[in-house]
């Protein structure tokens, strides 16, 4: 089962691109999406979406941000119709900024999540503080739950030194901090955090670092200056799944190029 997780910075800016085109290639069973930026009836044409926003072989399910147009917003793509499809966790401040939906398949979920960033002030920082301290539990009640999760998306913070190319630089900037840090490296058992709290004894994985427990990844760069030819990045696109799936995960590439958007689509592969 091939999935990938793709922060477009724009559907149809993506779709312009070539995504589509790209992602069809791929032969992948899932796509979660984060920042389409749209409404789902922007996207449609008599009949239901447009060619250019649905490969053929797939459906696609969205979940909009209500509070204001041409903002947030996160879909899923499947090949296979999920048994259900998810789009509430019950807090509107997080819910209508539409940050996530899960398709259910069986005993598997998969999300697609889009976390707030704070980078823009002090405001947004103090919201993804709240959003932080509100998930914790669900997530916890998700990995207790004996369902097997992939948790895709755009989680907007790096976990350690080999997630971010300027370090130092940027412990104090939204993403970076180590707050932040600590809270999702205390949800992941792993050795590959950044050695501010203990990995637990039992909780998530990031996927990638299953395979690849040191390399240097990035995920994202920023559109100033030569970020991207120089390669300054950031890691904060994810899957992170239950343990059931340790032994499942096959296969992990970061797909830098072509550009799509300022982020890299992930893709995972897990044995069926």
């Amino acid at each position: 089962m091939r999935i990938v997780s793709f922060n477009a910075n724009g559907v149809r800016s993506a779709a312009k691109k070539g995504f589509f085109d790209w992602f069809v290639a791929q032969d992948a069973d899932v796509l979660c999406m984060q920042e389409t930026k749209a409404q789902e009836h922007q996207l449609l044409v008599e009949g239901g979406l447009h060619a250019d926003f649905l490969p053929a072989g797939y459906k696609a399910w969205f979940r909009d941000a209500t509070t204001k147009k041409g903002y947030s917003g996160v879909a899923i793509y499947a090949k296979r119709e999920p048994d259900e499809i998810r789009t509430s966790l019950g807090w509107a401040p997080f819910d209508d900024e539409g940050r996530y939906i899960e398709a259910r398949f069986g005993n598997l979920s998969v999300v697609s999540f889009y976390i707030p960033s704070g980078s823009s002030g002090e405001l947004r920082q103090g919201f993804k503080f709240e959003v932080m301290a509100w998930l914790k539990p669900i997530l916890d009640d998700w990995l207790a739950s004996g369902r097997d999760y992939v948790l895709c998306g755009d989680w907007n913070i790096v976990r350690a030194r080999h997630d971010i190319r300027n370090w130092t630089s940027n412990q104090k900037n939204s993403g970076c901090t180590p707050p932040e840090r600590a809270w999702l490296n205390g949800m992941i058992a792993d050795g590959c955090g950044d050695g501010l709290v203990e990995p637990p004894a039992s909780g998530w994985l990031d996927a990638l670092r299953v395979l690849r427990p040191d390399a240097p990844e990035y995920t994202w760069w920023s559109n100033r200056g030569a970020a991207r030819a120089n390669d300054v990045g950031w890691r904060i696109d994810y899957q992170f799944i239950t343990p059931s799936l340790r032994d499942r995960v096959l296969a992990c590439a970061v797909h830098a190029e072509p550009r799509f958007s300022d982020h890299a689509p992930l893709v995972v592969d897990y044995r069926a």
